[in-house]
């Protein structure tokens, strides 16, 4: 429900109560509860509910079994599980995921869901032991990265999600409108911004932060950092055939087919990985371009990350 602002600590006591009215009930009690700490209007979001009710029940009808195949696609096959803000507010617990896909299918089918819950309760140990360590770079950079920090004004059409590109605005309406992007657009957007864009990755991940409604401090920073690479060996990319890939509808269209770039051939993402890793990082490019451009400490970066799945 609307987006978190910077604010002072509110020199109040709020109190809080059982909520049993309905949603816009709800919304209004809460709006009020926590003036100050958004900003915005407080418009609960149309795809995601509160609470751990609501939280139990997408446990319930989250295909595990789909999730190893179709995690990473975007838009009408995505096989995400959106259990990501219930388990960061903690309505459901990493315990009670992982129980629930060992009953449905096992603990070997389950294997990569479970390997993702390890991920997140990975990132909040790292937060744990560095503290605010984690929003500075956490390693020397492996290729030239803005010299700008979190205070970094956003672009404009970065704001307006008009960029031109569908795989960014498309994604950025969703964030702005629901609080949720697919995982893989997090990605593509992470890597845009840094990379093409050459914007700070601070400034990036404060955005994020900002609107997802499962914007964790751990796990959006340090996958920023994964993708910018101060936080492995090196940078993430990607190019125009895996968005076409992983944005493939049923009817075989993509974000790429109506996109205005496409059209234009303008496309910044429309080269092989080698040709992309030479033009955005030169001298610094070291080649293998398998798993979208990084092969990082654990592969690519459909394979770890926290607030970046789900």
């Amino acid at each position: 429900m609307g987006n978190r602002a910077a604010v002072q600590p509110l020199n109040r006591f709020v109190e809080m109560k059982q909520l049993r009215g309905n949603r816009a009930e709800t919304a209004a009690y809460l709006a009020e509860a926590f003036a100050g700490l958004y900003a915005g209007a407080p418009t609960p979001s149309p795809l995601l509910e509160g609470g751990r009710t609501a939280g139990l029940q997408r446990l319930r009808v989250f295909n595990v079994e789909r999730y190893d195949r179709d995690r990473n696609d975007v838009g009408t096959k995505a096989g995400a599980s959106l259990m990501a803000p219930y388990l960061r507010h903690g309505c459901v617990t990493l315990g009670e995921a992982k129980a629930d896909a060992v009953g449905k299918i096992g603990a070997d089918a389950a294997t990569k869901w479970i390997q993702e819950l390890g991920w997140r309760q990975f990132w909040q140990l790292q937060y744990e032991r560095d503290g605010s360590r984690i929003f500075e770079p956490m390693e020397q950079p492996k290729v030239p990265l803005s010299e700008g920090d979190e205070n970094t004004p956003v672009p404009d059409d970065v704001l307006a999600a008009n960029t031109g590109l569908n795989c960014m605005d498309i994604s950025l309406r969703s964030l702005y409108e629901t609080g949720y992007m697919f995982n893989h657009a997090r990605m593509w957007f992470a890597a845009w911004y840094v990379h093409f864009r050459k914007e700070p990755w601070q400034a990036g991940a404060k955005l994020l932060y900002r609107y997802l409604l499962c914007g964790d401090p751990a796990s959006n920073t340090l996958s920023w950092q994964w993708v910018a690479s101060t936080f492995s060996h090196k940078p993430y990319f990607f190019n125009r055939g895996n968005v076409e890939k992983y944005s493939r509808d049923p009817d075989g269209s993509t974000y790429c087919t109506t996109c205005p770039a496409a059209y234009s051939n303008t496309c910044p993402f429309d080269a092989s990985y080698e040709t992309l890793g030479r033009r955005l990082f030169g001298d610094y490019y070291q080649g293998d371009s398998r798993n979208g451009g990084n092969t990082g400490k654990r592969g690519d970066m459909a394979s770890r990350r926290s607030s970046f799945r789900r």
